[in-house]
């Protein structure tokens, strides 16, 4: 089942006080190991069989990695589409989504789209606004039967983007409003995949690390 939803048609989020918090490291930053993704993803496993999507569609980049581990699990294939918020040079959000790449709906998967039940993946929901845009592109452009949206981690921020209520929500797990660094993007924060991986497991047991 998908996330429940309040009156006002936000998603109704977990109370994480129960929960260990990650630390930042001294940079200010959260890592995230590819184990901590993996695990995130794959316990929505059972919601999405029941919500019996298609086809995935996974937003580039971040959404690629988390698309191929579902993709073990639901046995469905994946398209791609590319849509930029953040701007890795600057580390910034821009004023809107650019959309870099969009699949062909004529050929191969792309046919698997229109009237049928498609799961949109990305890494993170932080604004909600490239969740947005896919969303409604997907609508205008593919005419799919029904959407879903599955992300690692849902930020308890407010949201600037908003998804209706007849689109299926799901999130591995909760985070903070803090900047999330992921495992694929090693080399933008200037660490090696082994330096990542124990910045990683220095936040996951409370312990403020160095970066």
């Amino acid at each position: 089942m998908a996330e429940k939803r309040s009156a006002d048609g936000e998603i109704a989020k977990q109370d994480p006080s129960g929960k260990r918090q990650r630390c930042a490291a001294s940079d200010g930053k959260v890592y995230f190991s590819y184990a901590d993704v993996h695990s995130a993803i794959s316990s929505l496993t059972g919601k999405l069989l029941e919500w019996k999507p298609d086809v995935i569609v996974a937003i580039g980049g971040g959404g690629f990695i988390p698309a191929r581990m579902l993709r073990t699990e639901l046995k469905i294939p994946i398209l791609a589409v590319s849509l930029e918020l953040y701007d890795d040079e600057t580390q910034s959000a821009r004023t809107q989504v650019v959309k870099k790449q969009w699949f062909d709906e004529t050929s191969g998967v792309g046919k698997d789209v229109r009237g049928k039940r498609v799961l949109i993946v990305d890494e993170v929901d932080d604004s909600r606004a490239t969740l947005e845009y896919c969303v409604k592109e997907l609508q205008e452009t593919n005419a799919p039967s029904a959407i879903a949206v599955a992300v690692v981690h849902n930020k308890l921020k407010e949201k600037k983007g908003k998804l209706s209520e007849d689109i299926a929500y799901f999130a591995g797990e909760d985070v903070p409003n803090k900047w999330n660094c992921y495992p694929w993007d090693a080399a933008v924060y200037g660490h090696s995949i082994h330096e990542h991986e124990e910045l990683a497991r220095q936040c996951a047991v409370g312990k403020e690390a160095t970066a």
